[in-house]
């Protein structure tokens, strides 16, 4: 993605050129005169260039490559400036060069000089080029082999686009050796893919990849995909000085320890291997080390390797995201491991965790005691934590988080299966999910299961709930595997704690479509769901009543439920809204 510097140093130079070949003389009418003036210009090109319609905005700026030639070069600019693929540059030769047959661009003849010409009037223009050519590609054409081979020998050194910023490389192993055909020495963002099932990671590919550095000095986003055990970008990572982010698979120690001292990097994505860290390699990481990072994201397959990562790091990013795969290990241990990677983060700069933790042929349910650690880290905006079995939280449990956590925005704690085929209780009652929302005013989003039971009834309770207390933030709800018998009451419930609800799910079909009950469940709360809004409908016309009375809104049923608890309080309870739910009311099971 551009940058606003990087955008008007464009500006700069563009308008710099233009000055110094300008040929606009004073007998050119003022309009012609002013749409000459290179800075108006280009904010009227980027404005163009701002349009979401792709087929809109390549059409607007071919128009305008046509209509002068002071508009003609920026428009090409931005027409050429990304690439989704090399078919454009071919299909702007001349058409007796080229042919498709059967979805495949092929060559009919020899390129000419005249033919490289015109190619050179484009390929100078291209900054950004996104080359996807593997087996589950969906494009509409493919590039023959004859293409390649004839790129590979132009009149000019290479690279074919001298002035690529960004290069996305997903091809087939045979032709990967023809990166060094892109790679400039200006490239600052570099994605490799090197993992299809058809990809052979061998010596060659392996030699290519650590060449790639001295092509490329002065890379800053270095994305390496690798989905099979083989194949390795350390080697590469540490040739590269001013990276500000990297992503890897596979990570060596000493590539980590290479990263570890860059004082440019700000985002790391790391898979580590199965065998932890050296010794060696923890104790030159207890020195000050990744000292601008501000997101990290590691992947492992046990807590053990985790644990070695984590021992002696102190760091301080604001976005931590941590996945461990296929552990082996006992749930029982993962307390231990959140409490070690809490210790290695600062606690005042730490605002959004994700932790996804999958574990291999276990039954026992995640303790409440892992989440306890975290509650030091008072500035969290967002927990998301996602298991394969469930996270056994209590109301003592979510209390003691949502007072550590009082900035929080988004809460997102999933279980998949012991909360649908296993025996454990829900405890998270409704007070506690009150007492996480009055702890917690900036909630906007917030996923956990609940046991309804205490307000799960047929019609609408009288007493307004929590003394009329009323959330103003809180707009998505996901209650996971919470069962519900009576849609109404659960419904007007929710609307009363939180009248800004906007949606509200329960068992999504990602978790628990295999569940016999699924359809069941799924529907009950899709009609609390609509209910929620049917409510907030009627709330909002007895407030729109009450101010066409002359009634101050603050005076009609405090701050949350409005008009339907002052109805309530003259004897007409919003039960008498029986139209708005009455469709829903004969699906419910006593």
């Amino acid at each position: 993605m551009e940058t606003v510097e990087s955008i008007q140093g464009e500006c700069e130079t563009y308008s710099y050129q233009k000055r110094k070949d300008s040929s606009i003389t004073p007998s050119l009418p003022a309009f012609a005169c002013t749409m000459s003036i290179p800075e108006l210009q280009w904010r009227i090109f980027r404005m163009v260039d701002l349009d979401w319609v792709p087929s809109r905005r390549k059409g607007t700026l071919l128009a305008l490559a046509l209509t002068c030639q002071s508009f003609s070069g920026p428009a090409l600019d931005l027409l050429w400036r990304e690439l989704d693929g090399l078919d454009p540059l071919i299909r702007c030769l001349p058409q007796s060069l080229w042919k498709l047959d059967k979805q495949q661009l092929e060559f009919q003849r020899a390129m000419t000089l005249d033919d490289w010409f015109t190619f050179c009037k484009y390929n100078h223009r291209v900054r950004s080029l996104d080359i996807r050519l593997t087996s589950y590609d969906s494009r509409p054409c493919r590039i023959g082999t004859e293409i390649w081979g004839t790129f590979g020998c132009p009149p000019f050194s290479l690279p074919l686009l001298p002035n690529l910023r960004s290069l996305t490389w997903d091809v087939p192993s045979g032709i990967y050796s023809y990166i060094r055909w892109f790679v400039t020495q200006n490239l600052t963002t570099l994605n490799i893919h090197a993992g299809g099932y058809e990809f052979k990671f061998g010596p060659s590919v392996q030699s290519i990849l650590s060449c790639i550095p001295m092509l490329c000095p002065s890379l800053s986003h270095f994305h390496f995909y690798n989905h099979k055990e083989s194949g390795d970008a350390s080697i590469a990572l540490q040739c590269w000085s001013h990276l500000i982010s990297a992503r890897t698979d596979q990570i060596s120690d000493a590539a980590i320890l290479h990263l570890s001292n860059l004082p440019s990097l700000r985002e790391l994505h790391i898979d580590l291997h199965h065998i932890p860290i050296a010794a060696d390699t923890q104790k030159l990481l207890q020195r000050p080390v990744f000292c601008a990072l501000q997101e990290l994201d590691v992947t492992c397959y046990s807590l053990a390797t985790s644990d070695a990562f984590f021992e002696t790091l102190s760091i301080a990013p604001k976005i931590l995201s941590f996945r461990i795969d296929e552990a082996e290990e006992s749930p029982c241990a993962l307390t231990a491991s959140i409490s070690r990677i809490s210790n290695a983060c600062a606690h005042s700069a730490l605002e959004h965790l994700q932790m996804l933790v999958f574990f291999v042929d276990t039954v026992t349910p995640i303790s409440a005691a892992a989440f306890q650690p975290l509650c030091a880290s008072h500035n969290l905006r967002k927990l998301d934590f996602q298991s394969d079995y469930d996270a056994h939280l209590d109301h003592v449990a979510l209390l003691q988080m949502a007072k550590a956590w009082p900035l929080l925005e988004e809460l997102e704690i999933h279980g998949q299966h012991n909360s649908l085929w296993g025996n454990y209780p829900r405890l998270i009652t409704p007070d506690a999910f009150v007492s996480l929302l009055k702890h917690c005013p900036r909630l906007t989003s917030v996923a956990i299961v609940i046991n309804w039971s205490a307000v799960d009834r047929c019609g609408i309770s009288p007493e307004i709930p929590y003394q009329g207390f009323a959330h103003g933030a809180l707009s998505y709800a996901d209650f996971n595997s919470s069962t519900i018998r009576h849609i109404t009451g659960i419904a007007a419930f929710l609307s009363a704690i939180a009248p800004k609800l906007e949606r509200v799910i329960g068992w999504g079909s990602d978790y628990h479509f295999d569940h016999p009950d699924f359809k069941k469940h799924s529907t009950k709360w899709n009609d609390v769901h609509h209910l929620v809004k049917a409510f907030s409908i009627v709330r909002e016309q007895g407030r729109g009543m009450a101010l066409n009375a002359g009634v101050a809104v603050g005076d009609v049923g405090g701050s949350a439920d409005d008009s339907m608890e002052n109805s309530a309080s003259d004897g007409e309870h919003p039960s008498s809204s029986d139209q708005a739910s009455s469709e829903f009311e004969d699906s419910e099971e006593e």
